[in-house]
């Protein structure tokens, strides 16, 4: 079955788009035992990420397994705290101030998990999950928590008489639509997705795609949304930024990347995606070979023992993230890449 996807709406010159979330140079390091006789290792999970997420449009992440993009969400949620780095929402650090600070600025940020089979309490009901975040953050009644929960089921696509029932009693494409719901259900500002369709059929994916799509407009929603399917990110995303070895290597408009990457990891990555229209495939090949260890990445350009493009140059100079035609490319011969 071909998945139908609702490309979203282009923004008119009047609506005003507000930045909600700024992250600047965020990384986060890791540090190793590795025993009596090796020296400690440091593993550099995200190693330097800047963005900013704005009211009303998504930011797409992608990369292959192991590049950072999970870690990233992580800290974006607050799971996990930055080793440095700013994080700034409403213009506020986020990784500064008092705990209850914290947990103040954590309900606006909200995450819908990968895998909707683990994320839902199977002894609960539906309804007792949906209502547990206001019960812990709001001092609402409980025929108010009731009446919000049912709301925001028929916003999903849920019926109100799925209330009481168990998550083993829905279908994969439902349990994703009642994460996404639990997530909304303190009205936050900035929804994180982390891989949130990727344990879905095709045809299930496009109607969870379509309903985040929908959300997004009605509540006025910036979304942080990782992936590794670019077919997804096509349709979804405004902006996007490619990660390899935790750091970016591409970053800007959807538009900008998919007609004209810049940066050979890029195309690699877009060369290795199915295209059933000829026009649309790229001229580059697959990436090559296996992702170095992040334990001990390649010196210079992290991507440069992959690359076809690589030089000597490549193997001792780190490549700044520079502007380049309309976005921002860490290659030290974007222009070339025609």
């Amino acid at each position: 079955m071909t998945a139908v996807y609702q490309t979203p709406a282009a923004p008119t010159a009047r609506v005003q788009r507000e930045t909600v979330l700024d992250a600047v140079d965020l990384k986060k390091h890791y540090r190793l035992k590795r025993g009596l006789f090796r020296a400690d290792a440091t593993v550099k999970a995200v190693d330097g990420v800047s963005f900013v997420l704005q009211t009303g449009r998504t930011l797409a992440v992608v990369g292959e397994s192991g590049c950072g993009k999970s870690t990233l969400a992580r800290m974006v949620t607050l799971i996990d705290p930055p080793t440095s780095g700013e994080l700034r929402f409403d213009g506020k650090d986020m990784t500064v101030g008092s705990r209850e600070e914290a947990r103040t600025l954590r309900r606006k940020v909200q995450m819908v998990f990968q895998n909707p089979y683990g994320s839902l309490n199977p002894r609960k009901r539906i309804g007792t999950i949906l209502e547990e975040p206001l019960v812990i953050n709001t001092k609402l009644s409980r025929a108010e928590r009731r009446e919000r929960a049912v709301e925001m089921m028929g916003k999903v696509g849920l019926r109100p008489d799925q209330y009481e029932r168990y998550p083993h009693m829905f279908s994969g494409g439902q349990r994703q639509r009642i994460a996404i719901a639990r997530a909304l259900m303190l009205n936050p500002r900035v929804v994180v997705a982390d891989e949130p369709v990727s344990a879905l059929d095709v045809s299930i994916q496009a109607q969870v795609l379509n309903l985040m799509v929908d959300l997004q407009e009605e509540f006025d929603l910036a979304y942080l949304f990782i992936s590794h399917d670019l077919s997804v990110v096509r349709h979804i995303a405004d902006d996007v930024m490619v990660m390899y070895l935790g750091r970016p290597v591409e970053h800007g408009p959807k538009e900008t990347i998919f007609a004209h990457p810049r940066h050979p990891y890029t195309r690699a990555l877009m060369a290795a995606t199915p295209r059933v229209n000829p026009a649309l495939r790229q001229d580059a090949s697959p990436p090559r070979g296996e992702l170095p260890s992040p334990l001990n990445p390649p010196s210079g350009c992290h991507y440069h023992k992959r690359c076809p493009h690589m030089t000597d140059r490549c193997a001792v100079e780190v490549p700044p993230l520079r502007e380049v035609d309309g976005r921002r490319v860490a290659c030290h011969y974007a222009e070339q890449m025609e």
